[in-house]
Protein backbone atom coordinates (compact mmCIF):
# COMPACT_ATOMS: atom_id res chain seq x y z
CA UNK A 1 0.00 0.00 0.00
CA UNK A 2 1.38 3.86 -1.30
CA UNK A 3 2.23 5.67 2.34
CA UNK A 4 -0.53 8.49 2.46
CA UNK A 5 2.34 10.97 2.99
CA UNK A 6 3.47 10.40 -0.64
CA UNK A 7 -0.28 10.84 -1.71
CA UNK A 8 -0.06 14.60 -0.35
CA UNK A 9 0.29 16.64 -3.48
CA UNK A 10 3.91 18.77 -3.20
CA UNK A 11 3.57 22.81 -2.30
CA UNK A 12 5.67 24.32 -5.00
CA UNK A 13 7.74 27.16 -5.24
CA UNK A 14 4.94 29.31 -7.29
CA UNK A 15 2.58 28.68 -4.40
CA UNK A 16 5.14 30.10 -2.01
CA UNK A 17 5.60 32.69 -4.21
CA UNK A 18 1.60 33.92 -4.79
CA UNK A 19 1.04 33.43 -0.53
CA UNK A 20 4.21 36.21 0.09
CA UNK A 21 2.75 38.34 -3.00
CA UNK A 22 6.16 37.95 -4.76
CA UNK A 23 7.15 37.15 -8.21
CA UNK A 24 8.62 33.47 -8.39
CA UNK A 25 11.88 34.70 -9.48
CA UNK A 26 11.94 36.61 -6.03
CA UNK A 27 10.81 33.71 -4.01
CA UNK A 28 13.58 31.57 -5.78
CA UNK A 29 15.90 34.23 -5.02
CA UNK A 30 15.07 34.24 -1.28
CA UNK A 31 15.08 30.55 -0.68
CA UNK A 32 18.44 30.23 -2.46
CA UNK A 33 20.05 32.72 -0.34
CA UNK A 34 20.56 35.32 -3.14
CA UNK A 35 22.06 38.45 -1.37
CA UNK A 36 20.26 41.22 -3.09
CA UNK A 37 16.57 39.99 -1.54
CA UNK A 38 15.32 42.78 1.24
CA UNK A 39 14.64 41.54 4.82
CA UNK A 40 11.46 42.41 4.39
CA UNK A 41 10.94 40.29 1.82
CA UNK A 42 13.32 37.84 2.95
CA UNK A 43 11.08 37.24 6.27
CA UNK A 44 7.34 37.50 3.78
CA UNK A 45 9.16 34.23 1.58
CA UNK A 46 10.25 32.41 4.31
CA UNK A 47 6.53 32.95 6.50
CA UNK A 48 4.74 31.59 3.29
CA UNK A 49 7.26 28.45 2.95
CA UNK A 50 6.85 27.34 6.51
CA UNK A 51 3.13 27.86 6.28
CA UNK A 52 2.69 25.89 3.51
CA UNK A 53 5.23 22.85 4.52
CA UNK A 54 7.32 24.00 1.58
CA UNK A 55 10.01 20.91 0.96
CA UNK A 56 12.87 23.67 1.15
CA UNK A 57 16.47 22.55 -0.31
CA UNK A 58 19.27 22.13 2.50
CA UNK A 59 20.48 25.58 1.47
CA UNK A 60 17.34 27.05 2.05
CA UNK A 61 16.68 25.30 5.19
CA UNK A 62 19.84 26.49 6.65
CA UNK A 63 19.20 30.13 5.53
CA UNK A 64 15.64 29.97 7.52
CA UNK A 65 16.99 28.53 10.52
CA UNK A 66 19.65 31.75 10.28
CA UNK A 67 22.73 29.42 9.77
CA UNK A 68 23.65 29.46 6.23
CA UNK A 69 27.34 29.60 5.65
CA UNK A 70 28.40 30.73 2.01
CA UNK A 71 30.80 29.51 0.12
CA UNK A 72 33.55 30.06 -2.60
CA UNK A 73 34.21 27.65 -5.05
CA UNK A 74 38.31 27.88 -6.13
CA UNK A 75 38.69 25.31 -9.24
CA UNK A 76 42.46 24.53 -10.08
CA UNK A 77 43.96 22.46 -12.33
CA UNK A 78 46.06 20.33 -10.18
CA UNK A 79 46.50 20.71 -6.34
CA UNK A 80 49.39 18.75 -5.75
CA UNK A 81 50.82 21.61 -7.45
CA UNK A 82 52.12 23.99 -4.45
CA UNK A 83 51.08 26.85 -6.32
CA UNK A 84 47.31 26.41 -6.34
CA UNK A 85 47.84 25.39 -2.18
CA UNK A 86 48.66 28.54 -1.87
CA UNK A 87 46.48 30.48 -3.65
CA UNK A 88 43.54 28.52 -2.10
CA UNK A 89 45.10 29.32 1.45
CA UNK A 90 45.57 33.10 0.34
CA UNK A 91 41.44 32.97 -0.48
CA UNK A 92 40.77 31.08 1.93
CA UNK A 93 42.27 33.62 4.87
CA UNK A 94 40.22 36.54 3.36
CA UNK A 95 36.70 35.41 2.62
CA UNK A 96 36.72 33.50 6.12
CA UNK A 97 37.18 37.13 7.45
CA UNK A 98 33.87 37.69 5.89
CA UNK A 99 31.76 34.86 6.88
CA UNK A 100 32.32 32.47 4.29
CA UNK A 101 34.55 29.19 3.80
CA UNK A 102 36.17 27.88 0.45
CA UNK A 103 35.30 24.73 -1.34
CA UNK A 104 38.02 23.47 -3.65
CA UNK A 105 38.17 21.29 -6.97
CA UNK A 106 40.15 20.08 -9.34
CA UNK A 107 39.73 19.74 -12.97
CA UNK A 108 42.98 17.96 -13.39
CA UNK A 109 43.37 20.71 -16.78
CA UNK A 110 40.28 19.02 -18.27
CA UNK A 111 37.55 21.32 -20.04
CA UNK A 112 34.90 18.93 -19.35
CA UNK A 113 36.04 18.34 -15.90
CA UNK A 114 36.05 21.88 -15.09
CA UNK A 115 32.26 22.18 -16.87
CA UNK A 116 31.07 19.49 -14.91
CA UNK A 117 32.23 20.96 -11.35
CA UNK A 118 31.03 24.34 -12.48
CA UNK A 119 27.02 23.22 -12.82
CA UNK A 120 28.04 21.51 -9.53
CA UNK A 121 28.92 24.42 -7.54
CA UNK A 122 26.21 26.86 -9.21
CA UNK A 123 23.85 24.43 -8.41
CA UNK A 124 25.22 24.07 -4.51
CA UNK A 125 24.89 27.81 -4.23
CA UNK A 126 27.92 28.87 -4.46
CA UNK A 127 27.90 32.25 -3.94
CA UNK A 128 30.93 33.16 -6.70
CA UNK A 129 33.46 30.83 -8.63
CA UNK A 130 37.75 31.35 -8.51
CA UNK A 131 38.74 29.76 -11.13
CA UNK A 132 41.89 28.55 -12.85
CA UNK A 133 40.68 27.79 -16.54
CA UNK A 134 41.03 24.87 -18.44
CA UNK A 135 39.05 26.03 -21.52
CA UNK A 136 40.46 28.12 -24.20
CA UNK A 137 37.05 29.77 -24.59
CA UNK A 138 34.86 31.10 -21.89
CA UNK A 139 31.97 32.36 -23.43
CA UNK A 140 29.64 29.84 -21.34
CA UNK A 141 30.86 31.21 -18.20
CA UNK A 142 28.54 34.35 -19.25
CA UNK A 143 25.47 31.72 -18.22
CA UNK A 144 27.07 31.23 -14.81
CA UNK A 145 26.98 34.92 -14.53
CA UNK A 146 23.04 35.43 -15.64
CA UNK A 147 22.43 32.87 -12.76
CA UNK A 148 23.93 35.12 -10.41
CA UNK A 149 27.33 33.55 -9.92
CA UNK A 150 30.31 35.90 -10.29
CA UNK A 151 33.24 34.35 -11.65
CA UNK A 152 37.10 35.67 -11.29
CA UNK A 153 39.73 34.13 -13.11
CA UNK A 154 43.53 33.33 -11.96
CA UNK A 155 46.76 32.69 -13.34
CA UNK A 156 45.01 32.58 -16.75
CA UNK A 157 42.90 35.20 -18.22
CA UNK A 158 39.30 34.49 -19.44
CA UNK A 159 38.73 35.04 -22.88
CA UNK A 160 35.50 36.20 -24.61
CA UNK A 161 34.27 36.76 -21.71
CA UNK A 162 33.74 40.23 -20.04
CA UNK A 163 34.77 39.01 -15.93
CA UNK A 164 37.42 40.01 -13.31
CA UNK A 165 40.86 38.83 -13.43
CA UNK A 166 44.33 38.09 -11.66
CA UNK A 167 47.26 37.13 -13.61
CA UNK A 168 50.98 37.37 -13.26
CA UNK A 169 52.79 39.42 -15.92
CA UNK A 170 54.43 36.43 -17.46
CA UNK A 171 56.32 38.12 -20.39
CA UNK A 172 58.14 40.17 -17.34
CA UNK A 173 58.83 36.99 -16.14
CA UNK A 174 59.98 34.90 -19.63
CA UNK A 175 62.14 38.62 -20.05
CA UNK A 176 63.43 38.36 -16.56
CA UNK A 177 64.93 34.64 -16.89
CA UNK A 178 66.32 35.61 -20.25
CA UNK A 179 68.00 38.37 -19.55
CA UNK A 180 69.97 37.06 -16.35
CA UNK A 181 71.57 34.09 -18.39
CA UNK A 182 72.29 35.98 -21.58
CA UNK A 183 73.93 38.51 -18.96
CA UNK A 184 76.16 35.17 -17.86
CA UNK A 185 76.83 34.50 -21.38
CA UNK A 186 74.42 31.75 -21.64
CA UNK A 187 73.62 31.39 -25.41
CA UNK A 188 72.09 27.38 -25.14
CA UNK A 189 69.13 28.32 -23.14
CA UNK A 190 66.60 25.77 -23.10
CA UNK A 191 62.83 26.46 -21.81
CA UNK A 192 60.91 23.16 -20.60
CA UNK A 193 57.80 24.28 -20.71
CA UNK A 194 54.23 23.27 -19.24
CA UNK A 195 50.86 21.97 -22.33
CA UNK A 196 51.44 24.24 -25.08
CA UNK A 197 47.80 25.70 -24.95
CA UNK A 198 48.46 27.06 -21.53
CA UNK A 199 48.28 30.99 -21.74
CA UNK A 200 51.38 31.41 -19.25
CA UNK A 201 53.35 28.90 -21.34
CA UNK A 202 53.16 31.25 -24.60
CA UNK A 203 53.39 34.42 -22.56
CA UNK A 204 56.62 33.39 -21.08
CA UNK A 205 58.04 32.26 -24.36
CA UNK A 206 57.21 35.11 -25.84
CA UNK A 207 59.30 37.35 -23.03
CA UNK A 208 62.27 34.94 -23.61
CA UNK A 209 61.84 35.19 -27.63
CA UNK A 210 61.83 38.85 -26.64
CA UNK A 211 65.27 38.85 -25.57
CA UNK A 212 66.76 36.28 -27.14
CA UNK A 213 65.84 36.15 -31.09
CA UNK A 214 68.31 38.99 -31.31
CA UNK A 215 71.06 37.50 -29.47
CA UNK A 216 71.33 33.49 -30.08
CA UNK A 217 70.18 31.67 -32.71
CA UNK A 218 70.21 28.35 -31.04
CA UNK A 219 67.72 28.53 -28.20
CA UNK A 220 64.56 27.96 -30.57
CA UNK A 221 65.80 24.22 -30.81
CA UNK A 222 66.43 23.67 -27.42
CA UNK A 223 62.42 24.40 -26.72
CA UNK A 224 60.74 21.10 -25.09
CA UNK A 225 56.82 21.95 -24.00
CA UNK A 226 53.87 19.54 -22.65
CA UNK A 227 56.17 18.93 -19.36
CA UNK A 228 53.30 18.92 -16.95
CA UNK A 229 54.66 17.15 -14.23
CA UNK A 230 57.67 15.58 -13.07
CA UNK A 231 57.84 12.58 -14.90
CA UNK A 232 57.23 14.04 -18.25
CA UNK A 233 59.79 16.98 -17.22
CA UNK A 234 62.79 14.45 -16.47
CA UNK A 235 61.86 12.53 -19.96
CA UNK A 236 62.50 16.15 -21.46
CA UNK A 237 65.52 17.21 -19.86
CA UNK A 238 67.09 13.68 -20.60
CA UNK A 239 66.72 14.66 -23.89
CA UNK A 240 68.01 17.83 -23.49
CA UNK A 241 71.11 16.56 -22.10
CA UNK A 242 71.43 13.91 -24.62
CA UNK A 243 72.14 16.14 -27.59
CA UNK A 244 75.23 16.45 -28.95
CA UNK A 245 75.72 20.24 -28.36
CA UNK A 246 73.64 20.16 -24.50
CA UNK A 247 72.00 23.54 -23.26
CA UNK A 248 74.26 25.47 -20.86
CA UNK A 249 71.27 26.42 -19.01
CA UNK A 250 67.30 25.23 -18.69
CA UNK A 251 64.32 27.93 -17.71
CA UNK A 252 61.56 25.19 -16.16
CA UNK A 253 58.11 26.86 -16.59
CA UNK A 254 56.78 25.97 -13.38
CA UNK A 255 57.49 24.78 -10.22
CA UNK A 256 56.76 20.99 -10.90
CA UNK A 257 58.82 21.18 -13.62
CA UNK A 258 61.90 22.36 -11.53
CA UNK A 259 61.10 19.43 -9.73
CA UNK A 260 61.53 17.31 -12.93
CA UNK A 261 64.56 18.75 -14.16
CA UNK A 262 66.33 18.83 -10.69
CA UNK A 263 65.93 15.21 -10.32
CA UNK A 264 66.93 13.90 -13.71
CA UNK A 265 70.23 16.46 -13.13
CA UNK A 266 70.87 14.89 -9.69
CA UNK A 267 70.49 11.30 -11.65
CA UNK A 268 72.42 11.92 -14.22
CA UNK A 269 75.17 13.76 -13.20
CA UNK A 270 76.01 15.60 -15.70
CA UNK A 271 80.31 16.63 -15.69
CA UNK A 272 78.86 20.31 -16.28
CA UNK A 273 75.45 20.82 -15.10
CA UNK A 274 73.80 23.56 -16.51
CA UNK A 275 72.58 26.42 -14.67
CA UNK A 276 68.68 26.02 -13.76
CA UNK A 277 66.37 29.03 -13.15
CA UNK A 278 62.84 27.88 -11.84
CA UNK A 279 59.58 30.31 -12.75
CA UNK A 280 57.38 30.53 -9.63
CA UNK A 281 58.84 29.72 -6.22
CA UNK A 282 58.59 26.74 -4.10
CA UNK A 283 59.74 26.77 -0.60
CA UNK A 284 62.53 23.85 -0.95
CA UNK A 285 63.91 26.54 -3.75
CA UNK A 286 65.62 28.61 -0.55
CA UNK A 287 67.15 25.73 0.74
CA UNK A 288 68.40 24.35 -2.41
CA UNK A 289 70.07 28.02 -3.78
CA UNK A 290 67.36 27.98 -7.09
CA UNK A 291 67.34 31.00 -8.84
CA UNK A 292 63.55 31.73 -9.02
CA UNK A 293 61.16 34.18 -11.02
CA UNK A 294 58.16 34.25 -9.37
CA UNK A 295 55.37 36.64 -8.42
CA UNK A 296 53.48 36.82 -5.08
CA UNK A 297 51.09 34.11 -5.07
CA UNK A 298 49.55 35.26 -2.30
CA UNK A 299 48.77 38.64 -3.42
CA UNK A 300 46.77 36.37 -6.29
CA UNK A 301 44.57 34.81 -4.06
CA UNK A 302 44.01 38.17 -1.52
CA UNK A 303 43.27 40.23 -5.01
CA UNK A 304 40.98 37.08 -5.96
CA UNK A 305 38.94 36.99 -3.01
CA UNK A 306 38.59 40.82 -2.87
CA UNK A 307 37.11 40.66 -6.42
CA UNK A 308 34.86 38.10 -5.80
CA UNK A 309 33.28 39.53 -2.37
CA UNK A 310 33.01 43.14 -4.22
CA UNK A 311 31.28 41.77 -7.36
CA UNK A 312 28.95 40.06 -4.99
CA UNK A 313 27.81 43.43 -3.54
CA UNK A 314 28.07 45.29 -6.61
CA UNK A 315 27.38 43.26 -9.94
CA UNK A 316 27.46 46.73 -11.71
CA UNK A 317 31.11 47.70 -11.17
CA UNK A 318 33.60 47.85 -13.83
CA UNK A 319 35.24 44.86 -14.43
CA UNK A 320 38.69 45.00 -13.24
CA UNK A 321 41.85 43.05 -14.41
CA UNK A 322 44.54 42.89 -11.66
CA UNK A 323 48.38 42.08 -13.67
CA UNK A 324 51.08 41.50 -11.02
CA UNK A 325 54.85 41.95 -11.33
CA UNK A 326 57.08 39.02 -11.54
CA UNK A 327 60.71 39.50 -10.23
CA UNK A 328 64.04 37.40 -10.20
CA UNK A 329 65.51 36.18 -7.15
CA UNK A 330 69.47 35.30 -8.20
CA UNK A 331 70.75 31.83 -6.20
CA UNK A 332 73.71 29.26 -6.53
CA UNK A 333 71.87 27.64 -9.74
CA UNK A 334 73.11 30.60 -11.99
CA UNK A 335 76.63 31.31 -10.50
CA UNK A 336 78.76 31.59 -13.20
CA UNK A 337 80.51 28.77 -14.83
CA UNK A 338 83.06 27.12 -12.78
CA UNK A 339 81.56 28.04 -10.02
CA UNK A 340 82.17 25.73 -6.89
CA UNK A 341 78.82 26.93 -5.59
CA UNK A 342 76.96 25.01 -8.27
CA UNK A 343 74.56 23.33 -6.54
CA UNK A 344 73.71 21.04 -8.67
CA UNK A 345 76.60 18.25 -9.25
CA UNK A 346 75.97 14.83 -8.38
CA UNK A 347 78.31 13.75 -5.89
Amino acid sequence: MQDAREQVPRVTLAQVADRAGVSLKTASRALGGEQYVSHETLTKVLAAANALGYRRNAAASLLASGHLVESIGLIAGDFTNPFYSALAQSVEDDIRQQGMHLSVATSWESAEQERRIVDDLASRQTKALVVVSAMSDHADYAQVQARGVPVVFVDRPAVNLDADSVVFDNRMGGRLAAQHLLDLGHTRIAFVGDYAWLPTYRERLEGMAAVLDGATSSWRELLRDDAHDVASSRARTRELLALPDPPTAIVAGNNRILLGVLEELSATGPDDAPAVIGIDEPEWARVMGITTVAGDVEAVGHHAARLAVSRLGDRTRPVEHVVLPMRLTPRRSTARHGSDSAPLRAE
